[in-house]
């Protein structure tokens, strides 16, 4: 078995809650040695602020195969301990607001200058510039003023809050891993590392396709509901069985919905995927009809059998025992908490939990050991409280 595909890289984690950790697990799962600074009071409060339901915080669930170092980035030995540190280092991620690293003194102008090869990431809701980069946000703000949110709904109803972080998780964690993946390639090359800039309003943005292309065919983007994969089309819609749960429709392809219209013995039905306003309404009316005759277990064994793109709209405890995602291996535990394994598959490797979320300050004292500080020297940091 070949070593893990980052082994070897050190990653300094200075964010807290989402994205950034999220992004840093990923590095971390790699084989990436990610070491996460936490100050030397309540830490990442994600461990506290971030508990649900009872006890198991998110802290947890993306933190898996750090290390904590405790760090008061406040005094002028905690900062030169940092500094230290990122000459070893080939990535910081760091999620303040712009300009709250440089004043700490741990920005890139002060890492570059003792390590040319660093690649350091940014973080935050809008960027390093423009009028609304020191303004506070969280997912749904980016949402909203990239114009997603608007979009996101049924027809004549209000906006829909998404339950998943589209800013923090596509936005922040996701956009974040490319440019920092883009980084460490070409630092390997040319020996000279890169500033990522990532601002999560922009990567949402950036991958709103379908209302940019009808601005670009009609001048403005369609109502919500109305757009072709937002309900605009019967081909790709949700529709209620009788027991009142949901069918997935994504009967795009003319074959997948020809397929449909035979089941569901509407073969007059063949020539409307694709139909839109009032004849879409037509036909999705009649569709609606039709699969409330049936209940969820029984259309969800009819198109077990069909190939067709129709797909029983599943609860997240039943995605947890779902034979595909258990087949392919997609929840895994550790220590005694249930939480998702990596979601790529890479060939000569196979994802190990090595360690748990680490305790505040976990490995403060080995951290320090390996970056040569002597025992009065940590002696004299716990004094101070610097770490």
């Amino acid at each position: 078995m070949r070593s893990l595909p980052l082994s070897g890289l050190r990653v300094l984690d200075l964010t807290r809650l989402l994205p950034g950790p999220l992004a840093t697990m990923h590095l971390a799962d790699l084989g990436a040695d990610v070491i996460k600074i936490e100050d030397t009071g309540a830490g990442d409060y994600a461990r506290t602020a971030g508990a649900v339901h009872g006890g198991t915080s998110y802290f947890q669930l993306v933190n898996r195969n750090k290390r904590s170092l405790c760090l008061d980035l406040k005094q002028a030995s905690a900062v030169a301990i940092f500094l230290r540190l990122a000459t070893t280092a080939d990535v910081i991620v760091e999620g303040f607001r712009p300009g709250v690293v440089d004043k700490l003194g741990i920005g890139y102008p002060s890492v570059s200058a003792i390590n040319p090869r660093i690649v350091y990431c940014s973080i935050t809701g809008y960027g390093q510039d423009g009028p609304y980069r020191d303004r506070a946000g969280h997912d749904l703000n980016y949402l909203a003023y990239c114009g997603l949110l608007d979009q996101i709904g049924l027809a004549g109803g209000p906006p829909a809050l998404p339950n998943f972080q589209i800013g923090d998780l596509l936005g922040g964690s996701l956009t974040a891993l490319v440019g920092v993946l883009a980084g460490i390639v070409d630092a390997r090359a040319s020996g000279r590392g890169r500033y990522v800039d990532v601002a999560m309003t922009d990567s949402v943005f950036a991958h709103t396709l379908f209302p940019l292309l009808a601005v670009l065919a009609f001048g403005q983007a369609l109502p919500r509901g109305e757009d072709l994969l937002a309900g605009g089309m019967p081909s790709y819609a949700v529709y209620s069985t009788s027991d009142g749960r949901y069918l997935a429709v994504s009967a795009m392809e003319p074959k997948f919905w020809q397929s449909l219209c035979q089941v569901i013995n509407r073969p007059d039905l063949e020539a409307f995927a694709f139909a839109t306003g009032s004849e879409g309404r037509r036909v999705r009316h009649e569709l609606e009809q039709i699969f409330t005759t049936r209940s969820f277990a029984e259309w969800s064994e009819v198109f077990a059998r069909v190939d067709c793109c129709v797909s029983p709209v599943l609860r997240f405890e039943e995605s947890l025992a779902n034979e595909q995602l258990a087949a392919r291996g997609m929840i895994v535990e550790v220590d005694g908490v249930k939480q998702f394994a990596p979601p790529y598959k890479i060939s000569e490797f196979t994802f190990a939990a090595r360690r748990p979320a680490p305790a505040a300050g976990e490995h403060s004292t080995e951290i320090l050991r390996e970056l040569g500080c002597t025992v009065d020297e940590i002696a004299g940091l716990r004094a101070t409280g610097a770490s």
